[in-house]
């Protein structure tokens, strides 16, 4: 027997009712084994690790009407829960068509969405970017309903790996796609601290961005990397000291939400694809078409808004929504995520 061989290691155990570290939670990694402990996280008002509560499904599949025989598309596919609910609606007539450009969620959606019974003979799903709506047009034919969740994932925020949380220590990266582009923690490398502050008022409305970005910029002028989700964190909280401590805690939290989501959007350039799609929009719609979109912040929704109402002037839509409409407030109760959607829809002519 080889000495050097090593012991067997059992698994980390769930420790208590709420274990912290993303992988001690093997019951809720593991839904189709725990189903009963799952259920308990999202009476709790929670959302499993390594799941995604979808947002709006009732108002959606209200707007999107769908009927069998229809052709449509979930923009983002995500962990599919929206696109379940579509071919539920399609009762294995017509095709649904689901995008998305993360190379690691997306094949454990496409293998859940198969185990359903849901194969290539309903659904077709590619790894790629929701921008390029036109490709998809051209082997698809125009869509008869369309929906675009612009939200980021569960799964992917809870990920301590994928960095997109200050919650848990990780690298700083942030991509939606890992293979593509650069980190958030490459992109602090290289910017000016005049950049870094516009960027954190134009993607998150950050009444801080003075005083962070100068923080930023003053490390890495220091030859100190950011290159950590906590370091960042801590740059931050260090930044706001000036703020009294009665509000601080609950300051730094909501500047490092921002933060992060400002540092998401630019490198994964999300408002740059949201236009692209918007514009392709009409034309990838049928007659009659109906589209459903749902933002989490005020920069996404202002650019939905305004395309909306463009096409409408056009006569490219003959109706939109007259106004956002928002989650109700049972949901918001039970799932915390829902509280900043808006939801916003439209009808070709």
């Amino acid at each position: 027997m080889n000495n050097q061989e090593q012991k067997h290691q059992r698994r980390v155990r769930y420790k208590g009712t709420h274990p912290r570290a993303f992988h001690e939670k093997y019951k809720e990694l593991q839904p189709e084994k725990y189903a009963d402990a799952v259920e308990k996280v999202i009476q709790k008002g929670g959302t499993p690790a390594g799941m995604h509560r979808s947002i709006c499904v009732d108002e959606i599949m209200e707007i999107l009407q769908i009927t069998p025989g229809q052709t449509g598309l979930d923009a983002t596919l995500g962990y599919g829960g929206h696109s379940l609910e579509m071919l539920k609606c399609l009762d294995s007539k017509g095709h649904l068509y689901a995008l998305d450009v993360d190379p690691i969620e997306l094949p454990r959606t496409k293998e859940r969405l198969e185990s359903l019974g849901y194969g290539p003979q309903i659904l077709t799903i590619k790894q790629m970017n929701f921008s390029s709506i036109d490709q998809v047009v051209l082997e698809s034919g125009p869509l008869d309903f369309i929906l675009a969740d612009l939200g980021v994932s569960s799964m992917q925020i809870d990920n301590p790996e994928r960095g997109f949380s200050f919650k848990s220590e990780g690298p700083l990266d942030l991509r939606l796609n890992p293979s593509k582009g650069i980190s958030a923690a490459e992109r602090l490398k290289s910017i000016t601290q005049e950049e870094l502050q516009g960027m954190f008022l134009e993607n998150a409305d950050e009444p801080y961005s003075a005083e962070i970005s100068r923080a930023i910029i003053s490390e890495i002028k220091k030859g100190r990397n950011i290159s950590t989700t906590t370091e960042l964190q801590q740059v931050i909280k260090d930044a706001l000291k000036f703020i009294p401590e009665a509000a601080r805690s609950e300051a730094v939290k909501k500047s490092c939400q921002r933060c992060f989501q400002a540092l998401r959007i630019d490198v994964n350039n999300e408002f740059e694809v949201l236009y692209d799609f918007l514009e392709k929009l009409p034309a990838a719609l049928a007659s009659g078409g109906r589209v459903a979109i749902l933002t989490f912040h005020s920069g996404e929704d202002r650019l939905v808004k305004k395309s909306f109402k463009r096409f409408l002037s056009k006569g490219m839509y003959k109706e939109i929504a007259p106004e956002a409409i928002r989650p109700s407030a049972a949901e918001c109760n039970s799932n915390s995520r829902a509280r900043c959607a808006k939801l916003r829809w439209a009808i070709k002519s």
